[in-house]
């Protein structure tokens, strides 16, 4: 999430109610998670196991909860609790806008474009031109959706990242203030569900087609010309290369890359990043050449187990 203009250390501070380590007028720019910050970001940690990484990643600002070396070039922003104060900076930059309207008097909505009767269009969306979409879909804030895609009926795209934080009392949600972008002529099927990025984008890249009731988890980038067959679940900050089949029922862990004409077969779980090129199958995922063959092996255990005796 970049921000609308550029703000000074000591301004963030002061929203947050907390220290800091640099110059007051060191430039903040915007605030990401980890794995797509940039220069300029507020990044936070509240982990040791984790305190390098943000220290040496990409951002210039980290929010942490303990006094540390601060890297030469970066800011530091001290917090006794940097998850709840990352959350106080997304209600603070990107705040729940209500609306009492169908369709928000501020998106926007491109020539030939057809919006059937009960659709929810939120603030701000971005629609392009000759698109479908139909009855009983919900855009929430934010979302761009390109040229020629159409969205069947009942599809959600932009709820809240499943993203929580264990406590004492219960579980404390990350806030999501990112959004998602559809690319041209990408066709989404009945009832499935895109979340939003928490402060980045969750990115259907142009051409891909999505079958019904498929999930698509917050931050994950799906090429361009993919395949994603009926419920197929995939998690948060995936990356799915170019070309790529899913066929039915595959789920994701979080965090992999799926590389580029890969082929999933059905009922797959992807445990781990895979190679472009190949075709997979099973539980934990191989090739599926080596999973047949271990699955016609076990079917003579018993024969081998007879002729034994």
């Amino acid at each position: 999430m970049k921000f609308s203009k550029t703000h000074s250390l000591k301004e963030i501070a002061t929203i947050l109610n907390c220290q800091y380590v640099g110059n007051d007028d060191f430039p903040v720019q915007g605030m990401n998670e980890i794995h797509v910050v940039t220069a300029g970001d507020i990044v936070f940690v509240d982990h040791p196991k984790y305190y390098d990484k943000a220290l040496q990643s990409a951002a210039s600002i980290v929010l942490i909860n303990k006094e540390v070396t601060c890297p030469e070039g970066k800011a530091l922003l001290i917090s006794d609790d940097p998850f709840r104060d990352f959350n106080i900076l997304t209600k603070h930059f990107r705040p729940f806008q209500a609306t009492n309207q169908p369709i928000s008097i501020s998106a926007t909505i491109g020539e030939g474009t057809f919006i059937q009767p009960n659709c929810f269009i939120g603030n701000h969306v971005k629609i392009g031109s000759n698109c479908i979409i139909h009855s009983n879909v919900t855009i929430y804030d934010g979302c761009i959706i390109g040229n020629n895609v159409i969205i069947q009926a009942g599809t959600i795209l932009g709820a809240d990242a499943f993203y929580y934080k264990k406590r004492p009392d219960g579980f404390d949600q990350l806030l999501s203030g990112g959004r998602v972008i559809i690319e041209d002529n990408v066709g989404i099927g009945a009832l499935c569900t895109i979340d939003k990025g928490v402060t980045g984008d969750t990115t259907i890249g142009e051409g891909t087609k999505i079958d019904n009731q498929v999930h698509v988890g917050h931050d994950t980038v799906i090429g361009k010309k993919c395949l994603i067959a009926a419920q197929t679940g995939i998690a948060g900050c995936v990356i799915i290369e170019d070309e790529v089949t899913l066929w039915g029922q595959v789920g994701t862990t979080s965090g992999i890359t799926i590389g580029t004409k890969a082929v999933i077969l059905g009922q797959t779980g992807v445990t781990k990043s895979v190679e472009g090129g190949k075709s997979y199958f099973g539980t934990p995922i191989e090739e599926s050449r080596e999973k047949l063959k271990q699955l016609a092996n076990i079917k003579r255990i018993p024969e081998i187990l007879k002729n034994l005796k």
